[in-house]
């Protein structure tokens, strides 16, 4: 199959999707973007779209791979199976759908069994490295589903990621694996607010506690990321608060279902859902250390 001459949509223009389709067009690719969102239709339009739209079903039978980034599974359930019109039947056969949401492994696997009833296929491609990464090309995409899916859509996969893993042939097992993810990351969060609040209690200058944690064994990937947002007092939601409480309450409800204990994940999810009962839900996930009381933030 000649990927150059495919068709694909990108079904949600927030940062992740609209880095996902910057980078599809960058390399040639045919790209059609959809979104609520008339600014962001307009941008990617700018930037090369062959078409937007609030919706992809007036394009359906033209598109041969659907890229799927939204938030959850509520917004995929109604994007393919909701409304009057639902996207599933304006598909044509052998359409490929690509979930790049986060969502359970259930979740996952229940979407390709509906899908194939209509004889569309999917593969359970879940994403991480944020917008950042994302507008670079530079994602990690953990793949599960069919080998031989994987194999036509790698040359697709090789222009947005920079780190490609095929997880296995079982829908859901890339699920499982950015579940397993998210826990490390929503627990760093948690944990570098939790450190940061108690320098603030100490007396300890914020940034100087900043400079030696990035210099030193304590450091992680997220404290470095997310740590400069508390230091600025700059809340923009790259990642929000509620993200991390959807994709914790995932990860417990995987563990409840394995009847395996969580309780790391279950304290940060517990922290984020404080921060969201506060109204901080739409604020970057990094303001979870304004739960903690007593103590001045910049």
């Amino acid at each position: 199959m000649n990927n150059s001459i495919q068709k694909i949509g990108v079904i949600g223009l927030g940062a992740m999707g609209m880095g996902i389709a910057q980078s599809l067009v960058r390399a040639g690719i045919p790209t059609y973007g959809f979104d609520l969102n008339v600014k962001a239709c307009e941008q990617f339009k700018q930037i090369g779209a062959m078409g937007v739209a609030d919706s992809a079903v007036q394009w359906g039978q033209e598109l041969d791979i659907l890229l799927l980034v939204v938030v959850n599974g509520v917004q995929i359930e109604h994007i393919l199976f909701g409304g009057e019109k639902p996207l599933v039947k304006q598909l044509k056969a052998g359409t490929i759908v690509v979930l790049h949401s986060t969502v359970s492994a259930e979740q996952a696997r229940d979407f390709a069994s509906r899908l194939h009833e209509y004889h569309i296929k999917m593969l359970d491609a879940p994403i991480s490295g944020g917008s950042l990464k994302a507008a670079q090309g530079q994602l990690t995409i953990m793949v599960s589903g069919s080998s031989e899916l994987f194999d036509r859509l790698r040359s697709i996969f090789d222009v947005i990621a920079e780190h490609l893993y095929y997880i296995g042939s079982e829908i859901g097992q890339g699920s499982i694996v950015k579940m397993i993810h998210q826990l490390l990351a929503g627990v760093h969060i948690a944990v570098a607010a939790e450190s940061m609040a108690f320098a603030a209690k100490a007396g300890i200058a914020l940034d100087l506690m900043y400079d030696i944690v990035t210099h030193a064994a304590g450091n992680s990937w997220m404290f470095e990321n997310r740590v400069p947002h508390i230091l600025s007092g700059d809340y923009t939601p790259r990642s929000s608060v509620d993200v991390f409480v959807k994709d914790l309450g995932i990860v417990l409800d995987a563990g409840r279902t394995m009847k395996f204990p969580l309780p790391m994940a279950a304290t940060a999810h517990q922290m984020f859902l404080a921060a969201s009962n506060e109204g901080l839900g739409q604020w970057n996930d990094s303001a979870v250390i304004k739960t903690f009381k007593g103590i001045t933030l910049p």
